[in-house]
C-alpha cells in the first residue's frame, strides 16, 4: 500500500489568523528558502518572514555609498517626491494629496540628504513604475533584476523593481498592495507596521478628492484638486496615534511591527496593510511580483463588501 501525507485543503476562513489569533512578531529565515519551500510555507498561507542572507552577495551591500552614487549616477536629472509635511500619497485636509514630483539632480538631491544644503521641505526617492531600472539602469548590475527563487516559486519575473532613498521625515501611510513584494534593505533600517487583510473590518476607509502638492512662487505649498479625477479610497487612520473616539474599531485590529535592517529581505504579503518609516538616508530595493487573483482576492473582496455593508446598516 502507498501512502503520502496530503495537505487538508484550507478554507476561506483559515487564509489569514484572525485578529485575536495574529501572530505576535515576524519569524526570521537564517537563509532564503527554496522556490518550493517558500511557495508553501510563506505565498500560500499568505504570511510574512523576515530573510537573512538572501542578498549578502550583492556589490550594492557594500558599494552603495553616497560617494559611489555621485559617481555612478551623477548629476542626472531624476523623480523625487518633495512634501511639505513627509506624508506622499497621504489623506491631509480631506484631500488624497499626492507629492510634488520634482525633476532634479540627483547630485543636489544628494546634497539634501546628506544636509549639505537645507530645505524646509522632505525630499524621497520613491516613484515606483520600476525607477531602478527606468532612472537608475547605472545600479541594475549591482543587485539582481529578479529574485530567481520567488520567479520560480511564482513561475513569473517581477512587474517591477523600485529604488528607495529618502529623508527620515519621509513616511508612508497606512496603504495595502496587490503585489507580492520582496522589500530589501541596502543600508539604514525600514520600520513596519503591518496588519493582515483579515483586519480589514477595523481599519476605516473614506473616499477622497484626489489633489497634488504645488509650489508656489514664494516657495511655499499649496494642494490643487484634481478636478476631472474620481474620489480616491485611502485609509484616513494613523496607526502611530490612532483617533479611537473617531475610529473606535481600530482597537480591536493587532498590528505587528518589524524592523528590516541593511542586508535583510521582508516578504511582504499581498493584500497585508503597511506603514513604514524609515532611518536617514537609508537605501532598499524591492520587488513587486503580481499577485494571483486566486481565492485569497475572492476571500479578501468578500471581507472587504461585508465591511462595507456593515457600515452603512
Amino acid at each position: 500500500r502507498i501512502s503520502c501525507n496530503v495537505r487538508r485543503a484550507r478554507s476561506p476562513v483559515e487564509l489569514w489568523p484572525t485578529a485575536g489569533e495574529c501572530q505576535e512578531s515576524i519569524p526570521y529565515l537564517d537563509r532564503p528558502p527554496s522556490p518550493l519551500e517558500f511557495y508553501r510555507e510563506w505565498v500560500s498561507p499568505n504570511k510574512p518572514c523576515i530573510i537573512q542572507n538572501a542578498i549578502s552577495h550583492w556589490p550594492a551591500l557594500r558599494k552603495w555609498t553616497s560617494a559611489y552614487l555621485r559617481e555612478v549616477v551623477g548629476p542626472k536629472v531624476v523623480s523625487v517626491a518633495v512634501t511639505p509635511n513627509g506624508y506622499a500619497d497621504a489623506v491631509f485636509q480631506d484631500r488624497f494629496v499626492m507629492p510634488e514630483e520634482r525633476q532634479m539632480p540627483f547630485t543636489d538631491f544628494l546634497d539634501i540628504v546628506e544636509k549639505k544644503v537645507t530645505s524646509p521641505n522632505v525630499f524621497y526617492v520613491q516613484k515606483q513604475c520600476s525607477n531602478l531600472t527606468e532612472e537608475f539602469p547605472e545600479l541594475v548590475c549591482d543587485v539582481q533584476p529578479d529574485i530567481p527563487w520567488m520567479s520560480e516559486a511564482l513561475g513569473k519575473k517581477p512587474d517591477a523593481v523600485n529604488f528607495w532613498l529618502g529623508e527620515s521625515a519621509a513616511v508612508t501611510s497606512l496603504h495595502k498592495d496587490h503585489y507580492e513584494n520582496l522589500y530589501c534593505v541596502i543600508s539604514g533600517e525600514k520600520h513596519f507596521l503591518l496588519h493582515p487583510p483579515s483586519d480589514r473590518p477595523f481599519i476605516p476607509y473614506e473616499l477622497y478628492q484626489p489633489a497634488t502638492y504645488q509650489v508656489s512662487e514664494d516657495g511655499s505649498f499649496e494642494i490643487v484638486d484634481e478636478k476631472s479625477a474620481d474620489k480616491v479610497p485611502w485609509i484616513p487612520l494613523d496607526p502611530l496615534n490612532p483617533n479611537l473616539e473617531q475610529y473606535p474599531e481600530y482597537a480591536k485590529a493587532k498590528p505587528l511591527q518589524c524592523t528590516v535592517k541593511a542586508g535583510e529581505m521582508l516578504y511582504l504579503p499581498s493584500l497585508w496593510f503597511h506603514h513604514v518609516q524609515q532611518s536617514h538616508g537609508c537605501i532598499a530595493v524591492n520587488y513587486w511580483y503580481d499577485m494571483e487573483y486566486d481565492l485569497k482576492y475572492s476571500y479578501y473582496q468578500l471581507l472587504d463588501c461585508l465591511t462595507k455593508t456593515v457600515k452603512v446598516l
